[in-house]
């Protein structure tokens, strides 16, 4: 498995990873600590809302993506370090049972201005369930170490 610093990093990179299991007891266990409503933690109230039936926080599906980030081939040196989210949208509820793969695409590389030996990356991460349906996107940013000081002038940037 690589590890990637920021020049090894280009706009259109893709990466994949999962799927991961979204279980009944997951879900309820994440709602009841964090986001304690029917929909997320009693299978039986949640029939009486506007999902129908249980689904997850997406909050959780959040951070099960964050995980799923963090395992995935997408190895930065330094490890993932999040400085900004922008856009996120809950698409599609996530129910027991789904099966979440997380796809990653990098948008935008650059050299940071203010911290040499490092850069900023923005990625498009979309969570897919098994019926091929988006169910949540977002777009990190992550600062990213860089092998040597890179002047920013040099950073590519998509478009």
């Amino acid at each position: 498995m690589s590890t990637y610093y920021l020049e090894d990093l280009q706009p259109g990179m893709r990466f994949s990873t999962g799927p991961h299991e979204m279980t009944e007891a997951d879900i309820i266990r994440f709602g009841e600590e964090y986001d304690p409503q029917p929909h997320h933690v009693d299978p039986v109230a949640a029939r009486n809302t506007f999902f129908r039936g249980l689904v997850a926080s997406g909050w959780h599906t959040i951070s099960v993506m964050t995980a799923m980030a963090i395992r995935s081939d997408l190895r930065m040196a330094e490890g993932q370090i999040g400085i900004a989210v922008e856009g996120i949208r809950f698409i599609k509820a996530v129910r027991p049972g789904d099966r979440i793969t997380l796809h990653m695409e990098i948008r935008e590389v650059k050299a940071s201005e203010s911290r040499p030996g490092w850069g900023v990356i923005k990625v498009l991460w979309t969570a897919i369930n098994q019926a091929g349906e988006p169910v949540l996107e977002l777009q990190p940013s992550i600062l990213v170490k860089a092998r040597e000081r890179v002047a920013p002038s040099l950073a590519s940037a998509a478009e």
